[in-house]
């Protein structure tokens, strides 16, 4: 029989990519549980069977035999829901920001608000498989990470390792994101008026996945610039990261560290030296896609990195961990 998964926030773009990722899957049956804005609506999903629906609560999971459950909710209900369905005996992944930093002062510092469950964010896994797999199948919550972290860090993480990254230089990261990312309540920002034929620059210096980049790459906030901007696309993100090259490595060093350390990993591909991603080649994909170019004579490298925001950054993220969580092949439902 298949394991049942519930979707809390299946209106969302986050959630209703997790129902579509999940309606493809060999081994679960989606559970579309109806939490506030939801209720009384129609799901935001198309061309596919209708999931079974039932109210978010913990009798209702616990009658249907849900085993885990997804948060596709802001952080404020994320932290409030988790502990409700965790109590139900149910495991969580969460897509918000809510369990992802490791004190409830970095959260509160970054995230302008209280952490109202800090018992849950200090057992919270975090859920980066190619850096943090070890935790993820025991884990009762995994915290799914944040879009611009999953493309960074798995920019700049095995080139800091091998120590080839000048790190007194600095790192500046140039994000570049479609509107997707910022959720489907409308905002004046969002609205097409404003993104069509348009660019802009956010949270210059001050964006809330900061720290993340930060706790998983283990540079300090003084090595790294990071900039987001708002791209007229629906989905996508793709970064551009500066950086001086140490100890002389070339092109071809770096290619090779990331060869080699993402040699067993199923969802990074690598070009070749000179040739970089787009975003048109991982648009609905869980794949991230790395690039670099070296400049020998003055030691001035640039990767790129680009990922869906929607799945490598989001849902196909999450559902990758629920695989690793549930015993399941990691890479069913995404390939």
């Amino acid at each position: 029989m298949p394991s049942r998964i519930g979707i809390v926030g299946y209106r969302g773009y986050s959630g209703a990519e997790l129902a579509r990722i999940l309606s493809r899957h060999s081994g679960v049956e989606a559970v579309l549980l109806d939490h506030r804005e939801d209720a009384g609506g129609g799901p935001a999903i198309r061309n596919q069977t209708p999931p079974a629906r039932l109210p978010c609560t913990a009798d209702a999971v616990r009658s249907a035999g849900i085993g885990l459950v997804f948060l596709a909710t802001p952080p404020e209900v994320s932290m409030e829901l988790a502990a409700v369905m965790l109590d139900a005996g149910c495991r969580v992944v969460d897509l918000s920001g809510a369990f992802r930093l490791r004190t409830p002062e970095n959260y509160t510092a970054w995230y302008k608000e209280p952490h109202t469950q800090p018992a849950l964010l200090a057992e919270a896994a975090y859920g980066l498989p190619e850096f943090c797999r070890e935790r993820i199948p025991a884990a009762r919550l995994v915290a799914n990470p944040g879009c611009y972290p999953t493309a960074a860090n798995l920019a700049i993480r095995p080139l800091l390792e091998a120590g080839v990254i000048d790190r007194a230089a600095g790192i500046v990261c140039d994000a570049k994101s479609g509107v997707s990312g910022a959720g489907r309540k409308p905002t004046l920002k969002t609205s097409f008026c404003e993104v069509t034929e348009n660019f802009s620059a956010y949270s210059i210096l001050q964006h809330r996945h900061v720290p993340e980049v930060l706790q998983i790459s283990g540079l300090e906030e003084s090595e790294f610039s990071f900039t987001a901007q708002l791209l007229p696309l629906d989905r996508g993100i793709l970064e551009t990261i500066y950086f001086r090259t140490a100890g002389g490595a070339s092109a071809e060093d770096l290619l090779q560290i990331y060869e080699k350390r993402y040699a067993n990993e199923p969802f990074l591909r690598i070009f070749q030296a000179g040739h970089v991603p787009d975003l048109r080649g991982v648009a609905r994909t869980n794949f991230c896609d790395l690039g670099v170019t070296l400049d020998a004579k003055t030691g001035r490298a640039v990767v790129v990195s680009a990922i869906d925001n929607l799945v490598k950054g989001a849902a196909g993220q999450a559902v990758q961990n629920m695989n690793l969580m549930l015993g399941y092949p990691e890479t069913e439902g995404l390939l």
